[in-house]
């Protein structure tokens, strides 16, 4: 496997895992939404304290990634403290534990 074929593959997974992502983003608006209607079940309350936990961790990320050498430092940073990955992210980290 070549170079150029191991960063499409990577970029493969990270597209889809972003766009699992997303999809769960959206899930939570729409709750949000149900909620000022409609009370919500534990299960549902659940899912958005799990999801706004995932943004909050991805803000940090990126902030680090945005410094000067940031796209060296946040993978040091992944692998020291990897619970900074959102939830989509870290499936494959704890697959290969």
């Amino acid at each position: 496997m070549t170079s150029v074929d191991e960063i499409k593959a990577l970029l493969l997974k990270n597209k889809k895992r972003l766009e699992k992502e997303i999809k769960q983003s959206k899930e939570v608006v729409f709750l949000i939404k149900k909620s000022m209607h409609s009370s919500l079940s534990e299960k549902e309350k659940s899912i958005i304290k799990e999801q706004l936990l995932d943004i909050f961790k991805a803000i940090p990320a990126l902030a680090v990634f945005l410094l000067p050498g940031g796209a060296l430092l946040l993978p040091l940073l992944i692998k020291l403290i990897p619970t900074i990955l959102p939830s989509a992210f870290r499936e494959d980290a704890d697959e290969s534990k």
